[in-house]
């Protein structure tokens, strides 16, 4: 990795970092790469590429598994999309409640709250603290 300049390796690591969805790994590479001298221009760039690049191998899985559960459920691909095949929630949950866990659970706005222990373990863990470095 000697012939790469170090703001082409914070690139290379950011966007890795991206691809592994791997928050406190991206918020460190994104430091770095501004310690590099990459505007944040180049570094919002690279964030959209890298983002486009990790949605292609979401978007197949998502794809695989939607074909899993038609094949399981005896759906065809004409019928799911003629809507003879309706998705229906996990059991016990109401229509729409998923979607409202989604738009709470990613809303970018709202801190996340720990509920059960784990999760008040996980929320302790701070991203913003000195001894924090990517992997």
């Amino acid at each position: 990795m000697s012939e790469l300049t170090s703001r082409e390796r914070e690139l290379v690591a950011l966007g890795a970092a991206m691809g592994s969805n791997c928050v406190p790994c991206v918020e460190y590479h994104i430091r770095e790469s501004q310690r590099t001298g990459l505007t944040d221009l180049e570094i919002s760039a690279a964030i959209e590429l890298a983002d486009k690049v990790r949605q292609v191998p979401a978007r197949k899985v998502r794809e695989a598994a939607e074909k899993l559960v038609s094949k399981a459920s005896g759906c065809t691909e004409e019928s799911g999309k003629g809507g003879s095949c309706e998705t229906q929630p996990p059991g016990g949950m109401k229509p729409g409640m998923m979607s409202q866990m989604m738009d709470a659970c990613c809303d970018s706005n709202q801190p996340a709250k720990a509920v059960s222990p784990s999760e008040k373990e996980a929320a302790s863990y701070s991203t913003t603290s000195a001894e924090n470095k990517c992997c």
